[in-house]
């Protein structure tokens, strides 16, 4: 089994030294919690819902590439791979509250679910307001008849995205966690992988993939997908993802959407422009429009060599928030 080489020091230190380095790069707009991995904005308007989002360290820069205007507050963040601990969460979700209590958002897998909600459960204790959003969007990982057991991938950042848009104009914790729920709803994801990452400690691969075979649906941690294959063209791969997502919202003829073509890690630009060539003959001969597209890293597993594709449905009030410019280390619109 080969191992990964990585820039590292000691590898127990990658999270609080990530965190560091990207403080560092915000020039003083983001801050470093006191003894805790966390990071929040270190000026946060008065009267607002505050935004946390967060999960296990690995899938940079999701999830603390994603603060910043319009984006979210603070993202809450756990050892590689590991959800962080409610103490964490906890530290941040005290640090965020302006009055209006704290809006959670983050992908759905078991450690966040349990360390979030006892997190909210000790912020209802210091008088704290708390709603989560889980994002669900892995059309492979379970069937439609039981969405809430999905995993959450890269449609985490359209749905964060219209977060810190409606939480940065509402003062109303209700009504950004309607908004938000109604953005996770309307997005679905699959991924594909034809090798795997590796963790940072041990520097082994999460998973073993014969090299002329491709596993479609692959998890984001090499979660096993629908099936493993020999490996097959660009065209014809795109057009199995795009029948798997495009049938379970379902999207139909006349919607527009915004489409995420994701790099899981390793994937070349090249390979995700040829990508989206097909996607976006797919979703033509749909007569689906394409309402925007974000080509890039956002939800990474270390080197693993793959791609997801993420389609969310917008209407009339998902573009006004969608549209609203945001700034952020990973993310940015206009």
């Amino acid at each position: 089994m080969k191992t990964s080489k990585k820039i590292l020091n000691d590898p127990k230190n990658v999270v609080s030294e990530l965190i560091e380095g990207l403080s560092a790069a915000s020039h003083g707009k983001l801050i470093k919690i006191d003894d805790v991995n966390a990071l929040i904005k270190s000026k946060l308007p008065s009267n607002k819902v505050g935004l946390l989002i967060g999960g296990g360290s690995g899938h940079e820069p999701l999830f603390p590439g994603f603060i910043g205007e319009n984006m979210a507050d603070g993202a809450a963040m756990g050892n590689v791979f590991a959800a962080p601990a409610p103490d964490i969460i906890l530290a941040a979700t005290k640090r965020l509250d302006q009055g209006n209590g704290v809006l959670y958002v983050y992908g759905n897998y078991a450690g966040d679910n349990m360390n979030f909600d006892i997190a909210s459960e000790m912020a209802l204790d210091e008088n704290i307001n708390v709603k989560t959003v889980r994002v669900w969007d892995d059309v492979a990982s379970a069937p439609l008849d039981k969405i809430s057991e999905r995993r959450g991938i890269a449609g985490d950042l359209f749905v964060i995205k219209i977060a810190g848009a409606v939480s940065s104009v509402s003062a109303d914790l209700e009504e950004a966690y309607r908004v938000t729920a109604k953005a996770r709803d309307h997005v679905r994801s699959m991924g594909v992988a034809v090798s795997a990452g590796s963790i940072p400690e041990t520097g082994e691969p999460t998973f073993e993939l014969p090299d002329d075979e491709i596993e479609i649906g692959m998890g984001l941690h090499g979660e096993p997908g629908v099936s493993r294959e020999k490996m097959m063209s660009a065209d014809e791969l795109v057009e199995r993802m795009m029948t798997k997502i495009m049938d379970d919202l379902p999207f139909r003829k006349g919607d527009e959407v915004c489409l995420l073509i994701n790099n899981l890690g390793s994937t070349t630009f090249m390979e995700l422009l040829i990508v989206n060539r097909k996607v976006r003959q797919v979703l033509a001969d749909a007569s689906v429009t394409i309402y925007d597209t974000v080509i890039g890293s956002f939800c990474t597993c270390q080197e693993m060599a793959g791609f997801s594709i993420t389609m969310m449905k917008v209407d009339d009030e998902l573009k006004k928030y969608y549209d609203m410019p945001a700034n952020s280390l990973a993310f940015v619109k206009s």
